[in-house]
Formats: structure tokens, sequence, C-alpha cells
């Protein structure tokens, strides 16, 4: 089978900001893998809510647009993972950064030494944390400057900040791929729309977990937009009730992305050219039908054209 472009976008042009550099440039934005496999990472639960680990393939089923696909990649150890923190810098969070910060830096004390991390920072644009020539970090420290990076003031750009992340997601050196998204919801200041930004998420194989920091006569606040995106990823959507469970509920993002499995099939080209294709995973063991939650769709482009790859931007 040929190589095809499962993930990939038309080209949008974002401007961004490059961390440490005051520069904007235009990037063409495209999100693309040259790949023959769908990749789907899946978090499996019992009917009490507990996790569910250990299990082989033949305890799993897919179906791709209602037809069962063979299973061809599996694994259901702690692998490595290149996470993203996505986390607004508007004014709005300004009281709310200190706890998002400690959050973020217990979240990667208990993640696996082998994970790789970056922060994409917004408020009025988006702001790359670690330098340009660091674009992943293990390191806490460096991964506490980058979180620190900027002042909390301005407009919101979520929109732009999750499209910037997940293309640096694609440069990433794991096959399991997450961001964490922190914010009110709220977008006042993307260049690109909402509805973009869903297609880009769908284009993309990436599990996008949510956390919603609202204070009490929040205008901003758009909890339906952060559950969206995180349903459609796969991830989960979290909304603290107080400053004190912020660190808990990253404890919980850091288990459930412990606890995934990876799955892998050839899509469909046979019997359908559907360019939306709705993916469905199921596992029962021991005649217990178990609770599985993955991506449950995902976008094929056409053909990969190399004049749509992404253009680095001058620093």
């Amino acid at each position: 089978m040929k190589s095809k472009t499962l993930f990939m976008l038309a080209v949008l042009s974002l401007s961004t900001t490059a961390g440490y550099s005051n520069q904007k440039t235009e990037v063409p934005y495209t999100i693309s893998d040259n790949v023959d496999l769908v990749l789907l990472d899946a978090s499996v639960k019992d009917p009490r809510g507990g996790y569910v680990t250990g299990l082989a393939k033949d305890a799993f089923r897919v179906t791709e647009d209602g037809r069962p696909r063979q299973i061809t990649t599996f694994a259901n150890v702690d692998a490595p993972v290149t996470v993203g923190l996505v986390v607004d810098n508007s004014g709005s969070m300004r009281l709310k950064r200190p706890e998002v910060i400690l959050a973020g830096l217990a979240f990667a004390k208990e993640s696996n030494p082998r994970d790789e991390f970056f922060v994409v920072n917004f408020n009025d644009s988006v702001v790359h944390g670690l330098p340009p020539s660091t674009p992943f970090t293990d390191d806490l420290q460096t991964l506490r400057a980058a979180l620190y990076y900027g002042k909390a003031a301005g407009k919101t750009a979520l929109y732009d900040a999750i499209a910037v992340a997940l293309q640096d997601l694609q440069k990433g050196h794991h096959d399991k791929r997450t961001l964490i998204v922190v914010s009110d919801g709220g977008d006042n200041a993307s260049k690109i729309s909402q509805r973009e930004l869903m297609t880009v998420i769908e284009s993309s194989r990436a599990t996008i977990y949510t956390v919603g920091m609202v204070d009490q006569g929040d205008a901003d606040f758009n909890p339906r937009l952060l559950r969206k995106v995180a349903a459609v990823s796969g991830g989960q959507y979290f909304q603290p009730r107080t400053p004190d469970e912020v660190i808990p509920l990253f404890k919980k993002i850091s288990k459930d992305i412990r606890s995934r499995y990876t799955i892998g099939y050839v899509p469909d080209e046979k019997n359908t050219k559907r360019r939306i294709r709705s993916v469905k995973i199921t596992a029962q063991s021991e005649g217990r039908k178990l609770i599985v939650k993955s991506r449950t769709s995902y976008l094929i482009s056409p053909a990969h054209d190399a004049s749509n790859e992404v253009q680095e931007p001058q620093r």
C-alpha cells in the first residue's frame, strides 16, 4: 500500500511569535503525517471507573465506518509521550497562573523519564516558552522557565494556540502525542475560526486534555468549547472547583496518559472514499464489556503535496 497522508490540512496562515523573540512571522500552516496506519490512543475503564491495564490485543475490536478492521499495531506499555502544555496567559489568568505552573511541574515529575515537553503560552499572540534551540525538554527547571515566560495580560488567541501546538507535536520524537490545554475557553484574538480549529483537530492524531480555569462571573468562560475539543480528540475535560484541585487534576491526566493503549490499523481504501471516517474501539475481558475512550473520527485529506509543507519562520 502506498504511503498516504491521513492527517493533512489545507494551508492556513497564522501569525505566530517565536519564544525569546519579538518578531512576528506569517507561517503557512499544515498538519501532515505520511503513514500507512491510523494510530489511536485508548483508555479503558471498568464499569466502576477503575483503569484496566494489561489487556492483550485480542481483547479489542476496531471498526471504521461500521466495518471491522484488523489491528496491526498494538502496545500496552507506558511508552514515552510528546506532551505540549498550552497555557492561557491572558489577563484573566493572572491570578490563576501560579497554580497552573505548579500543576504542570507536578505532572512532569510523574511522567515517564523519556517524555519530552514543550510549552505554548498565548494571549493576543502565540508564544513558544522554550528557546528556538530547545524545541523539547525533559528538564524541570527549563520547563519552569518556559511556563513563566511572558506576562499575563491582553486578549485570548486560544484557537491559534491549539493549532500551533498541534503543528509542534508533529516534530516530536514519540508516536504518542498529547496536548494539555489550560484556559477559560474564551477566544477574542485568533486568526482562525473555531470551525477551522476543529478541522485541524480532526486531522491530527493527538489526544487533547482540557482544563477549564474560571472565576465566578467570568464572561469569557466557554466550557462547551473545551469539552468539544477534548471529546473530538478522545481526551477529557476537567474543571477544578478550587485552586487546590488543579494539581490533583493534572495527576489524573498523567495517570490516564500512562494507562493508555496504542492501537493501529490500516484504513479501508477499498470500500469507502469518505474523507471523514468514524472509528469505534470496543474491549472485553472475562465476559465483561469495558468502557473505552478514544478518538471517534478522523479526517483523510488529499494526497500529500510537498508545496504545502510548513515553512519554518525566520528568526
